[in-house]
């Protein structure tokens, strides 16, 4: 049990870093291309590897269970999230303001969890959430009055919050514990199907193939797309929904740092005590889950 907790807390820790490079990688990329035409490409190509990646595994013998729930999960998570994040930095809505919308996830996702999961959080838990958001406003507050509120960019990162979220909820309730690939791919097609769609619809298509544009289109293809979503369905595999979800506190301080070693973006004492405060909340949901889970083993001393 012990060495699974480590396991769990070193995924943990993976990938709040991974998740935390995407604003990282638009930074990149987006000046090369609309977000709907990088964000087609981006999951077209995680669709193909991992589709490689099932079939070499065997994952596709036999069909895959559950496809409409893989499509529903895909659609939500990647093609609408992410779309509706991507586009709104890309219309103009500021970064900070963009950060702080979506840094309610935990927040969100604890209380449609209850809801549509009946999962319950302790006085404790709702403490940490508290400080945890406390450490998110912190983060971006210095720069909200300079963010340009864009109506329609904060109507997208409204959308992109609850279809996260909802996403979680749905991939936790599929229960999928195997053939993660193949169930993989089918979520990444249908979500380059519909931003296609979109940058058809909507966008010129044009890329301006620069080496910029290719190392981010890479990094997010490998690191975000493969890893960290990877990381995060093992994570909501073995644990509650609601804690999961926790660790997107960090992520806002956690990107302001790494925007700081790499565009000495600033990053000084508020920055740094809103990280803090987001560990600490983290902290707080995540020990509360693991009394719980540990007064419900038997021999434990039920209560």
């Amino acid at each position: 049990m012990a060495d699974h907790n480590r396991l769990m807390v070193g995924a943990a820790a993976l990938f709040v870093l991974l998740w935390s490079t995407g604003f990282i990688g638009a930074k990149f990329g987006l000046p090369y291309a609309e977000p709907m035409t990088f964000l087609a490409l981006r999951f077209a190509l995680a669709s193909v590897a991992l589709g490689i990646w099932g079939y070499l595994a065997g994952e596709f013998r036999g069909g895959l269970d559950d496809i409409g729930g893989a499509i529903v999960v895909g659609t939500l998570i990647h093609a609408i999230y992410l779309g509706g994040v991507f586009t709104a930095i890309w219309l103009g809505l500021g970064a900070a303001l963009s950060a702080l919308i979506v840094g309610l996830q935990p927040v969100s996702t604890a209380l449609l969890s209850r809801i549509m999961l009946g999962e319950r959080l302790t006085i404790r838990q709702w403490l940490g959430m508290a400080v945890g958001l406390l450490g998110v406003a912190l983060v971006v507050a210095k720069q909200l009055s300079s963010a340009d509120a864009n109506p329609a960019g904060v109507i997208l990162c409204v959308i992109g919050l609850i279809a996260i979220s909802l996403a979680s909820i749905l991939q936790k309730a599929r229960g999928v514990s195997h053939r993660l690939a193949a169930d993989n791919a089918v979520q990444f097609a249908a979500a380059a199907a519909v931003m296609a769609a979109g940058a058809a619809a909507l966008e010129t298509g044009e890329v301006d193939w620069q080496p910029e544009f290719i190392l981010a289109l890479g990094w997010m293809v490998v690191a975000l797309s493969l890893g960290a979503i990877s990381l995060l369905y093992i994570l909501l595999r073995h644990g509650a929904v609601a804690v999961t979800a926790s660790l997107f506190f960090l992520v806002p301080g956690v990107t302001a740092m790494i925007a700081w070693l790499m565009f000495d973006e600033r990053f000084g004492l508020v920055e740094l005590c809103g990280l803090i405060g987001a560990m600490i909340g983290v902290r707080l949901v995540t020990v509360a889950r693991t009394a719980q889970t540990s007064d419900q083993v038997p021999g434990a001393g039920d209560r």
